[in-house]
Order: structure tokens, then C-alpha cells, then sequence
């Protein structure tokens, strides 16, 4: 099951994140009109600003902007592996080098990921409120609420790892030879071109 599994998770949670960076990017740097019409919304009401803050309390859109601060390390990762199979070194030193890169990532993740928390907490509802105020009426805002704050909600996503679990046994009892076999040719086609580069220079 790990041999298809983790590469095919690695994968999943690289693309996830460069996504989120991308999309985050484009959220962070809009056009100028865009800019300045967005910090132009005036302030929710105090009804609407009661029912935003439960919102907020449950519903975390930061969470996206913590995951583009962290990809960074979980490219820094990945691009090693890569980098280290390419150049067929040996096991020993393979793992060595990437439990010493791994402890960097994890570094790079301890330090960055309190600043940017402790960011989002002050900007979240300033960003996100005045965006919701625009877009709900108070009843909407408040039924959305409810949703959130729902328990079956809340089973629900609990539920959500053991779904992606058995999904992904089933998948892998499906076709792991065909995507082992789809990893290896990309390891050696990346390998192989790393190598052309490096003897060019």
C-alpha cells in the first residue's frame, strides 16, 4: 500500500498546495480597480458582524494562506527526493541527507507558520467580513451559520479521512502497477535530464 500511497499523496498534497499558492497570489496581488474597490467595502453592520464572527469561529479561510506559506518546505522536499534518485545515491545517504533536509523543512514550517497565524487572526475578519456582508443578506449570513455550526457538519468532515482512505485502497488495488510504473519513468526522465543539464555546465 506505501508504495503507491505516499508518492501518490506527496503528489496530491504539492499540487494541492501549488494551487492554493497560485490562487492565493492572484487573491493577494488583484488588478488596481479591484484593489481599491475591495478596501473601499464599508464595514459590517453589528447585526451582520454578530452573525460573521460565529462564522469565522468555525469556517477558517486562513488556512489556504498558512498551506502557501508552508509549500516552500514541501517543495524543498520533494524536489530533493528527485534530485537524490536522479543521481542514484546510495540509500544510506539518501536517507541521511533526507532526514537532514527534512529537519530544515521542519524548521523553516516551525518558524514561518506562528507568524502567519498570528497574521491571519488580526486581518481575517477585516479582509473576509466586509466581503460577506456584501454578498449575504443577515438571514443568508445566519443560515450559512447554522450550516457550519451544524453537528452533522461536523461528523461529517470527521468522516472525510477514513472516505479518502478507502478510496484510495480501492484505487490502489485497481492500478499501483500502472502508476508505480508511471512514477519510476517520470523519477528517470527527470533524472536523466538533470544529469544532461549538470554535464553541460
Amino acid at each position: 500500500m506505501n508504495s503507491l500511497i505516499r508518492p501518490f499523496s506527496l503528489a496530491a498534497v504539492a499540487l494541492s498546495l501549488v494551487a492554493a499558492s497560485a490562487a492565493h497570489a492572484q487573491a493577494a496581488a488583484p488588478a488596481p480597480a479591484a484593489a481599491s474597490a475591495a478596501a473601499a467595502l464599508p464595514a459590517p453592520d453589528a447585526e451582520k458582524q454578530k452573525v460573521i464572527d460565529r462564522i469565522l469561529a468555525t469556517f477558517h479561510p486562513e488556512n489556504a494562506v498558512i498551506q502557501t506559506a508552508q509549500h516552500p518546505a514541501v517543495d524543498a522536499v520533494q524536489k530533493s527526493m528527485v534530485a537524490l534518485q536522479a543521481a542514484h545515491v546510495p540509500k544510506d545517504r539518501m536517507d541521511k541527507t533526507m532526514k537532514e533536509i527534512g529537519a530544515d523543512a521542519q524548521k523553516y514550517i516551525d518558524t514561518v507558520t506562528p507568524l502567519v497565524t498570528a497574521s491571519a487572526a488580526k486581518v481575517t475578519n477585516k479582509a473576509v467580513g466586509p466581503l460577506l456582508a456584501r454578498n449575504f443578506t443577515a438571514d443568508e449570513l445566519r443560515q450559512l451559520a447554522a450550516m457550519l455550526e451544524s453537528p452533522i457538519k461536523d461528523k461529517f468532515d470527521k468522516l472525510v479521512p477514513q472516505l479518502e482512505i478507502a478510496i484510495g485502497q480501492k484505487v490502489e488495488a485497481d492500478v499501483a502497477p500502472q502508476i508505480n510504473k508511471n512514477i519510476q519513468a517520470l523519477t528517470e526522465s527527470v533524472g536523466t535530464k538533470l544529469r544532461v543539464a549538470a554535464t553541460l555546465n
